[in-house]
């Protein structure tokens, strides 16, 4: 695990900036966090390190939003979902296929939803209105490599 420190949301999407260039096709981040956390102020920024251009927004009403950048984003989020059957009826499994980045936020309300190896990313309110703590949480070689990767990048923001 590795964490940080972000003061503003500036810095908290240019970590997210620096995370989505960083991943590929086939990776999986979940974000977990109270609401206001600032969940998709990450995922824009992630969408912009993977050359999305278009705007970012919640998909709270969709479940899934899709934007084209460097390779397709699948921006997800399950707060309104009451179960994995949900996931199962739009054809959850059929989105790994597709060589695409899947960003879910609130993916800790359905667990099963995920393979064994993902990035979970937790973010708490800290300090202030802007102040929170991001903890990068790997669950496999794979995704601590890119942890390693990002706090090399990042870790002297603090």
């Amino acid at each position: 695990m590795w964490q940080i420190c972000s003061h503003s949301t500036m810095v908290t999407e240019a970590i997210g900036r620096e995370l989505g260039k960083l991943l590929g096709p086939g990776d999986i981040v979940c974000l977990i966090g109270e609401l206001g956390a600032g969940k998709t102020v990450l995922v824009r920024g992630i969408a912009s390190g993977l050359d999305v251009k278009e705007p970012v927004s919640s998909p709270s009403f969709l479940i899934i939003q899709e934007y084209q950048g460097k390779y397709p984003v699948f921006h997800c989020d399950f707060y309104r979902l009451g179960s994995y059957q949900e996931l199962e009826d739009i054809g959850w499994e059929e989105y790994f296929h597709r060589e695409a980045v899947i960003l879910v936020e609130w993916g800790n309300l359905i667990p099963e939803a995920f393979p064994a190896d993902f990035l979970e990313v937790r973010i708490q309110h800290t300090d202030g209105e802007t102040g929170r703590l991001l903890q990068f949480i790997p669950k496999s070689q794979h995704y601590i490599t890119i942890v390693e990767e990002l706090s090399k990048k990042c870790g002297s923001w603090e």
